[in-house]
């Protein structure tokens, strides 16, 4: 009787599977990286991150949206952050990356949308600071915009984000559990040729670590041989780029987010925002020629903030030191590489624009992972 249930278990499983509710990785058993999650394994767990969306889905054709990351609940204008740019692969348009690139610092949201609706999140970006109280006499604004190219699934040239779209985005942003998959700036996404989207993860480093926390939100849109925590999915399903000798799978786009609370400044944050770009290597990406993959990092920490117009001409912070980075380093790797891959799990099959993309096969990809002894007991 007993072996009778087992066999009709095994037969239901795919049908069970497919039925549920959308599960995060972790909720499979798949564990990856050795460093602990934050409660909410997400960028809301460094304290003061706020992220909102705008979902755009209207008739056949209008798949995209707006995803907005917030450092702290100030005047961010008036009180800037710590920043640093990591380009991948340059193949984007990454709006205002110089400024932050070279005076290390952020004053705006960070917003990420799709690629001809960078110039309306910018234009949103600037009203929006311009009338925050304080920035009465602010005459230049570095509004910070990502995107990634939804053209597949939405009529991307119709450029249908308007600024209130963005001011929405910004407004709803809280901080806590965030929405992923098919919301924001992952509307319309496609990666390892199934549906992306949002995806958000983060790592708690152990007291003796220094305590600090990394929170990552990735927008994936990009292709290359899907990997999961090592076992090479794609290759199992025979679906990846270049399966058919042909370019299939491959240009799109990665956005990376990393907040972090540790006291680190710019040039570490650009070394950290560089081991982030290896949790996207990790999942089989290959930052194809036409693939604009950049991470953008910052520190929420509240000693390093910058004022606008500071009181003295100096300026005097305890950074962490680089031989205590490396803890850093790894829990960068780690929540990339879990945000990304919980992009995928929450993304559902989305018709578009005269295509359709369907989600990843987990009724396919969990036996998979349990065949490579992938998913924890």
């Amino acid at each position: 009787m007993l072996k009778k249930f087992a066999f009709l278990l095994c037969l239901l499983f795919p049908l069970l599977l497919s039925a549920q509710k959308k599960l995060r990785a972790s909720a499979y058993g798949i564990k990856i990286g050795v460093l602990p999650a934050g409660p909410l394994n997400a960028i809301t767990d460094v304290p003061g991150v706020k992220v909102g969306h705008s979902t755009l889905i209207e008739g056949n054709k209008i798949r995209t949206g707006v995803t907005a990351i917030i450092p702290h609940s100030g005047n961010l204008f008036q009180q800037k952050v710590p920043a640093a740019i990591f380009a991948g692969n340059g193949f984007g348009k990454l709006a205002g990356s110089t400024q932050v690139k070279e005076l290390g610092n952020l004053e705006s949201p960070i917003v990420l949308t799709n690629t001809l609706n960078v110039a309306t999140a910018m234009e949103a970006l600037i009203g929006y600071t311009l009338q925050l109280p304080g920035n009465e006499k602010v005459q230049s604004v570095n509004a910070l915009v990502g995107e990634t190219n939804d053209g597949y699934l939405n009529d991307i040239r119709g450029r249908h984000v308007t600024i209130q779209h963005v001011l929405n985005a910004i407004s709803s942003a809280t901080t806590g559990k965030v929405a992923e998959g098919n919301v924001g700036a992952g509307t319309g996404t496609v990666c390892f040729g199934f549906k992306g989207g949002i995806g958000t993860s983060s790592r708690k480093l152990p007291s003796s670590l220094g305590g600090y926390t990394i929170g990552v939100i990735v927008q994936s849109n990009f292709g290359g041989v899907l990997e999961i925590n090592g076992a090479p999915v794609g290759k199992e399903l025979g679906k990846f780029s270049f399966s058919n000798q042909l370019l299939n799978n491959v240009d799109g786009s990665c956005m990376i987010v990393l907040a972090t609370d540790a006291p680190i400044d710019s040039r570490n944050l650009e070394r950290l925002a560089k081991r982030a770009f290896m949790g996207l290597a990790k999942t089989g990406g290959i930052a194809a020629n036409g693939s604009g993959d950049y991470v953008i990092a910052f520190s929420t920490a509240e000693k390093l903030r910058v004022a606008h117009q500071p009181l003295s001409a100096t300026q005097t912070s305890e950074l962490l030191s680089n031989d205590h980075t490396s803890a850093l380093f790894m829990a960068a790797i780690e929540a990339t590489e879990e945000a990304i891959i919980n992009s995928l799990f929450a993304a559902e099959d989305l018709k578009g624009n005269g295509h359709e993309v369907p989600a990843i096969p987990l009724d396919k990809v969990i036996p998979i992972l349990k065949r490579y002894n992938i998913l924890k007991q």
